[in-house]
Order: structure tokens, then sequence, then C-alpha cells
């Protein structure tokens, strides 16, 4: 057995209601599981609630990105230029245009508030909701 799908068996007993993120982490660490690094991103939080992911796309356009979310994954993948053919001729083409698709696991408190592709960076724009209830507070004794 993999040490860090172990290491995350044994959190299991002291923790409740996560059993969905310890599925995840078994699929993660199974021997068929391999990390796509095309497009290269990055996860940058931005203030105590507030995250971004963003993603190098030299070369491509608002036409050409799909941003989904459905059920707790965020989607991004790439889509067929529907022109066709380029108005230049082109004698070597040496810049490829991959196809991609890339998701992201986002938990129920955590809201996707916006996209924008700028510079070739598409920042993605989240933010963790707390409710009341669930922010740190004092418990008074009687």
């Amino acid at each position: 057995m993999n040490k860090a799908l172990s290491i995350f068996n044994q959190l299991r007993p002291v923790t409740i209601g996560y059993d969905s993120v310890f599925n995840h982490f078994e699929k993660m660490f199974d021997d068929d599981w391999s990390v796509p690094t095309y497009p290269p991103y990055n996860i940058c939080k931005t203030g105590d609630y507030t995250y971004n992911i963003e993603i190098a796309l030299a070369g491509y356009n608002k036409k050409n990105i799909a941003v989904d979310y459905a059920d707790g994954i965020l989607t991004i993948k790439s889509v067929k230029d529907e022109k066709g053919a380029a108005k230049d001729e082109v004698i070597h083409k040496g810049i490829a245009k991959r196809y991609f698709s890339k998701s992201f696991t986002i938990a129920e408190d955590v809201e996707v508030k916006g996209a924008e592709l700028k510079d070739g960076l598409l920042k993605v724009s989240l933010e963790r909701i707390v409710p009341e209830s669930r922010k740190a507070r004092t418990i008074e004794i009687t």
C-alpha cells in the first residue's frame, strides 16, 4: 500500500463527514493515476477566504476556452475553433494548438465568482463562504 494512502486511512477514524475527500485521495493514489501537466497552473490564496486558479493559456482567446462548474467540479477546457483554416498560409507550424481539459474538485462552501482571461493568463476567482454558525467563537460556560 502506498505510504501516503496509509496516512489518509489513519485519519479516517478522527474525521466525520469527509468520506468523499478520502475517496478522492484513494483514487489519486491508484497505480494508474498520473498528473496531467498541461496547461500549467497555480492555485493562489489571495485573502482569508478568497482564492484564484491561474492557468497559463498563451495563444487562446475567450472563444477557445470553456469554464464549467457542476456538482462540485470546476472544469476548464479548450474548444475547437469553428472558423477552419487561418487566413495566412503557414510555412512552418512550430506552435501547436493543444486541446486540454483540466478539472478541480471544489468544496461545498466555496463559490466560483468569475473568470478573466488577460495576457495569456486565465484567472478563475473563488470565495469560501463561511456561515456565522461555523466561524470560531467562544462558548460561554454557565
